[in-house]
C-alpha cells in the first residue's frame, strides 16, 4: 500500500459519510493514546508530557512563545502542560533576554528522564507498527498530514492539545 494521496483516495459515493468524523477521530485517538501510556507510563510519562520534554531536550534552551509554535499548541496549554515537568525538576524556565521572556530548558535529570521514556516509546511505536502494518502506518501518517494541512492552511497554531 502507498502512502495515501488524494488520487489515491476511492471516489465517494453519492451519499454523505455516516457518523460522526470527530467521535470516529477520538475514538481512535483514544485507542492509540491508550498504546502509547501503557508504554510511557512505566517511566512516570504521560504522552503529552514526553512529547513536551523530547522537543525542550531537542530545540532548547527555548522562550515559551517559540516552542508553543514548534508544538502546534497555544501558549496557555503549553504553560499548563509545563508545570508537571518543571515541579518533578526535568524542565527548568530561567530569565530571558528581556524581563518579560522566560527560556526553557531541559536539565540533566530531565534529558535522562527522556532516554528512559525514549526506549519506551520505541517499544509502543514498533509494537503498533506491527498491529497496524507500516503500509497502514505510512498512509494514516500521510492522510493526516494531508488533513492538517487542509483543515489549517495558515498555519494557525490554535490548537490544545
Amino acid at each position: 500500500m502507498s502512502p495515501v494521496t488524494t488520487a489515491s483516495i476511492p471516489a465517494a459515493p453519492a451519499a454523505q459519510p455516516q457518523g460522526c468524523t470527530n467521535l470516529k477521530l477520538r475514538q481512535l485517538m483514544r485507542r492509540v493514546a491508550s498504546h502509547y501510556d501503557a508504554e510511557l507510563g512505566k517511566t512516570g510519562l504521560k504522552t503529552t508530557q514526553y512529547s513536551l520534554l523530547s522537543y525542550v531536550v531537542k530545540l532548547g534552551p527555548i522562550r515559551a512563545v517559540d516552542l508553543a509554535a514548534q508544538m502546534k499548541m497555544s501558549s496557555s496549554t503549553l504553560s499548563r502542560n509545563l508545570q508537571p515537568l518543571v515541579a518533578a525538576g526535568w524542565l527548568l524556565v530561567s530569565p530571558g533576554a528581556d524581563a518579560r521572556s522566560r527560556l526553557i530548558s531541559a536539565t540533566p535529570e530531565g534529558r535522562a528522564k527522556r532516554t528512559e521514556a525514549q526506549r519506551r516509546w520505541r517499544v509502543a511505536q514498533e509494537s503498533l507498527n506491527q498491529t497496524l502494518g507500516l503500509d497502514r502506518v505510512w498512509a494514516l501518517h500521510a492522510l493526516i498530514d494531508e488533513a492538517m494541512d487542509l483543515l489549517n492552511p495558515e498555519g494557525d497554531t490554535d490548537e490544545t492539545a
